[in-house]
């Protein structure tokens, strides 16, 4: 847990690759859920928020 705060903290691209992917995980669940239209609707933008995140996170060192 340790290494992965600090791997946030130094900017690595391992721990926000990984934020990352669960902010594109997070996205399409939300996206194929069927109980809450308010969840349904920030569906997309969390998706492409994480999408981003991860295109930009790609060029962080290693």
């Amino acid at each position: 847990m340790s290494d992965f705060i600090n791997g946030l903290l130094r900017l690595r691209r391992g721990p926000w690759e990984m934020v990352a992917s669960a902010l594109i995980a997070l996205g399409v669940v939300m996206l194929m859920q069927p109980f809450a239209i308010t969840l349904y609707t920030y569906s997309f933008i969390t998706t492409l928020t994480g999408t981003v995140m991860f295109i930009v996170v790609s060029h962080f060192p290693e």
